[in-house]
């Protein structure tokens, strides 16, 4: 069986090794880098199947990282690690190209569980080719784009997944509960559901564009895309 390749960028030399130790074997091979230079001459070098980085890093953070390797890959899935929880925080990173995040301290099970959810996320939507019409919208999840009147608009990772399900849920409720279970990993706390919010209201400015299409707030339960 061929190995999942981790590029796994960790300035904290020790949780690096014992990431590495735990990890490295029959399913996985790990590359380690220690700062976000390092990581991206890395990712260049090996060309990693998923990309698992500290935020907090001396010479570049992990945020500036990603961006920079999205600029050459979009669609690389990456797995943040942080002692951050805070909802500018965590938007701040699937806004720089995070795909999800994992607050440390964390066990090495479910490191390697997140690690195989997102992979296995990423699979499926990269075998979904269906582009939606959303008003005088078109919307491709896989390219991460709306296009309107010949001006396309990129969206990030988050945005692309959570507009995906409202498209999916098109005139019914999309519920918060089922968001947070599939994108954050099941924590519905404070600091997740206000996050999810920021991005709601994001999604919003970028179809602004056509004042047929709303998003609800369903108070309690979730959130309702419409076309007047």
């Amino acid at each position: 069986m061929e190995k999942i390749k981790v590029l796994l960028v960790e300035d904290e030399q020790t949780l690096a090794s014992i990431i590495k130790d735990t990890l490295d074997g029959n399913e996985f091979e790990i590359c380690l880098a220690f700062n976000g230079q390092e990581g991206i001459e890395k990712y260049q070098e090996v060309r990693p199947d998923i990309i698992v980085s500290d935020i907090m890093m001396p010479d570049m953070d992990g945020f500036t990282m990603v961006r920079r390797i999205r600029q050459l890959n979009q669609q690389i899935p990456v797995l943040f690690l942080s002692a951050r929880s805070a909802a500018n925080d965590v938007v701040e990173g699937f806004e720089s190209g995070g795909n999800d995040y994992l607050k440390k301290p964390f066990g090495m099970a479910e490191l390697v569980i997140r690690v195989k959810a997102l992979l296995h996320r990423i699979s499926i939507q990269k075998k979904e080719t269906a582009v939606f019409q959303i008003g005088n919208y078109l919307f491709d999840p896989v390219k991460q784009t709306l296009i309107f009147q010949h001006e396309k608009i990129v969206l990030s990772n988050r945005e692309s997944e959570i507009l995906k399900r409202l498209c999916d849920h098109k005139e019914q409720v999309l519920p918060m509960k089922e968001v947070l279970l599939e994108l954050w990993g099941g924590d519905d706390s404070f600091f997740n559901a206000r996050s999810l919010h920021v991005f709601i209201t994001k999604i919003r400015r970028k179809l602004s564009k056509d004042p047929t299409i709303k998003i609800l707030n369903v108070r309690g339960i979730g959130y309702k895309m419409i076309l007047d």
